[in-house]
């Protein structure tokens, strides 16, 4: 027996030893609106020992579908709570923890008039093309779905309209891949297929980062949604998962989510 004991020590010992090249990634599924933060959170967490992380970024809810039907990963992060929960529920998943908070602004295109208090009359309008992610594949589409209902106690009538004209042009199962360089919302509202897109803050700030021409419209607060993001460690992930979601949660990776628009939780 201890001839036993001393074998899985010195193991061990080799494996905290071992460099973090040679280290088996954590394998990260995170929303598409996270790519740029938790990349950088990833490299963060190898420069500080950790070890390597390896992200794969897309609609929230059709992540959660992979995961439910057995796929394999280690940390999940949604840009909701619903989704990890159904995993926790289910047994797929440990205790789900906030660790973001985001909110929907309309992304614009050049020349459009739009200002926050004429925003409604703007999505409204017949003329003006609005766009949104898909419902329940990607939650963007679902909290633009939240705003329509809050429309519809300032106006009769405008939820059904809105839902009825809003084109559902990404996040889909069916929906083309997004673009590997370049913003997919500021892509599209550039090449007008919509006017206004509603999307996240910090999506429509990557967007206008890349092409200037664009505007950031904010949601008056009678619209406003909220979206809190969600992380949770898989059913028999690797060990060092439960240390990477920690690295999230730390100081510094707060730090990082701030620094690309991301509200604390």
């Amino acid at each position: 027996m201890r001839t036993r004991n001393r074998l899985v020590a010195a193991g061990v010992a080799l494996l905290l030893s071992l460099p973090a090249a040679a280290q088996e990634p954590v394998r990260l599924f995170a929303a598409g609106s996270l790519r740029a933060v938790m990349s950088e959170i990833g490299q963060a967490y190898a420069k500080s020992g950790g070890g390597p992380v390896q992200g794969e970024f897309g609609p929230s809810g059709l992540l959660r579908d992979r995961l439910a039907k057995g796929e394999r990963a280690d940390v999940f992060a949604s840009a909701n709570m619903e989704h990890p929960a159904s995993l926790a529920a289910a047994g797929r998943a440990g205790p789900v923890t906030a660790f973001a908070r985001n909110r929907l602004c309309a992304l614009v295109a050049p020349g459009l008039a739009v200002t926050t208090d004429t925003l409604l009359d703007r999505m409204l309008d017949p003329g003006v093309k609005l766009g949104i992610s898909t419902p329940k594949a990607d939650p963007s589409g679902d909290y633009a779905f939240e705003l329509f209902a809050k429309a519809e106690a300032q106006r009769a009538g405008a939820r059904a309209v809105l839902e009825a004209k809003a084109q559902k042009l990404t996040g889909g199962p069916d929906s083309p891949p997004p673009p590997k360089d370049r913003s997919v919302y500021g892509m599209l509202v550039a090449e007008r297929k919509a006017d206004i897109f509603l999307t996240y803050c910090t999506n429509a700030k990557a967007a206008r980062d890349e092409n200037p021409a664009l505007a950031i419209i904010a949601v008056p607060a009678s619209l406003a949604v909220g979206a809190n993001y969600g992380l949770t460690v898989l059913a028999d992930a690797k060990p060092a998962a439960t240390q990477f979601a920690q690295f999230v949660l730390s100081a510094d990776g707060q730090r990082i989510l701030a620094r690309h628009g991301f509200d604390a939780p």
